[in-house]
């Protein structure tokens, strides 16, 4: 299901991945990605190839976890296209719990950041 607002949801999202250490905004793809410290950690996908959907495309730990979380929940997880084979999950912007997207987005940047950040208590900016 289409965001009706996609820039309002890109800015809610925009603010949750910048606020993570050393992390920036690149378009990859013709899409919005966001980088921890040059790795990528998060894509913005809105209709991708009129899938219909609105989503941030996150990193897991590898397939065996995207196929559970899309098993316990299909609403709000997705296979992605191009992504799913390397362990990416699609997770739905609509209507969502924005506490649940940010503990997300700060696994992906956790699996994407370098060690010498991820050993710090908190990957928020500043802390």
């Amino acid at each position: 299901m289409l965001s009706s607002d996609p820039a309002g949801v890109l800015a809610r999202l925009r603010g949750l991945c910048l606020a993570l250490a050393e992390t920036d905004e690149v378009i990859s793809h013709g899409i919005p990605a966001f980088r921890a410290a040059g790795k990528m950690f998060a894509y913005f996908r809105h209709d991708h190839h009129g899938d219909g959907m609105t989503v941030v495309c996150v990193k897991t730990s590898g397939r065996d976890e995207a196929e559970m979380l899309i098993e316990a929940d299909p609403e709000l997880f997705s296979k992605p296209a191009y992504l799913w084979p390397s362990g990416w999950v699609g997770m739905s912007l609509v209507d969502c719990d924005w506490d649940h997207v940010a503990g997300r987005l700060e696994t992906s940047w956790r699996l994407a950041a370098p060690r010498r950040l991820t050993k710090e208590p908190s990957p928020r900016s500043g802390t």
